[in-house]
């Protein structure tokens, strides 16, 4: 087994001690309809209802808990990562400055502002809010939190897999949508590590693919980035992602998803699943629903990695 997995799958054994008070440990629910459809055992490990109704409390709660109280915390996220970030902030009591991009939504300011951490509005759009956030670490002497790319964010979203171990007697395989890499790395290194057995799937949204790109180039490259229903996994990745390398020794198969196809995920689980969740959540679903026929008879994980969606858009995809 490689090095870098068996230490990041330590790291999350640590991290899970540190995080247990901070976080939910979320169900592993059965399939109501699409696993008997598809004649398999089909498993939902519901991060839609962890605390932030996203995985990112994991992560952040982890690097907050490793730094101790006495290092001030800088992060930029108008999504789950800001408001994981804030929540895991207030509650373990770490002081925090969160930047936004000056176009961020009302609701997602007024909920990180909820959590009485500082925020700083600056730029047009994400980018220019995370440059200035990298700046103000430098600058200022604070610690810069990455959403993915820190050993000690992917060791936090690593504690969902020992979850999995402890809660299905085995796994055949599993499906996580890939972003920058810190979910699948964490996951794929816990179980790589204490089931190498188990298939890790890694599944990317064709209109946004950065890692799927990457780990065909083996090294970060550029890519084109439209807009997808899951959002929460759309943008590029650092040069120097320590989830690159990751990635590489622990995702068995990379599975790409069109929108539509997400869209038909989404679907599935409102009405078959009585599950709304974001599209990220739901790619994942679309993965195992491309390569289902190989998977017959098989135990299968289909990691729903949030819930934090926008009503509008969904609502809209669902009553068409």
């Amino acid at each position: 087994m490689n090095s870098i997995v068996l230490e990041s799958a330590a790291r999350s054994i640590q991290a899970r001690r540190r995080i247990r008070p901070h976080i939910y440990e979320t169900p592993l629910l059965p399939s109501r309809r699409i696993g008997h459809e598809m004649g398999s055992s089909v498993l939902f490990k519901a991060e839609n209802f962890q605390l932030t109704g996203s995985f990112k409390i994991r992560g952040a709660a982890s690097k907050m808990t490793a730094l101790g109280l006495g290092r001030a915390v800088i992060t930029a996220s108008s999504g789950n990562h800001g408001i994981a970030s804030a929540q895991a902030a207030s509650s373990i009591g770490q002081a925090l400055t969160v930047v936004l991009p000056e176009s961020v939504a009302q609701a997602k300011l007024d909920r990180i502002r909820s959590f009485n951490v500082d925020v700083i509005l600056h730029g047009a759009e994400s980018g220019l809010a995370e440059l200035h956030a990298q700046q103000e670490a430098a600058s200022r002497g604070l610690v810069y939190v990455s959403p993915y790319n820190d050993p000690e964010i992917v060791a936090g979203q690593g504690t969902i897999g020992l979850e999995l171990l402890e809660q299905a007697e085995s796994i055949d395989n599993v499906f996580v949508a890939m972003g920058g890499g810190g979910l699948i790395g964490g996951i794929g290194s816990v179980l790589k590590s204490f089931s190498p057995r188990t298939r890790i799937f890694g599944v990317a949204a064709r209109n946004s693919a950065a890692l799927a790109a990457a780990m065909a180039a083996r090294r970060v490259v550029e890519t084109d980035h439209l807009d997808t229903l899951a959002d929460g996994v759309a943008g590029g990745m650092d040069e120097d992602s320590m989830t690159l390398p990751l990635a590489l020794f622990v995702i068995d198969e990379v599975i790409t998803c069109t929108e539509d196809e997400i869209a038909a995920a989404l679907k599935d689980l409102a009405f078959k699943e009585n599950q709304i969740v974001e599209g990220a959540a739901a790619l994942a679903l679309a993965g195992f629903l491309k390569v289902a026929a190989s998977c017959k008879g098989q135990t299968n994980v289909v990691v729903l990695c949030g819930a934090n969606y926008d009503r509008d858009k969904i609502f809209s995809l669902l009553n068409g």
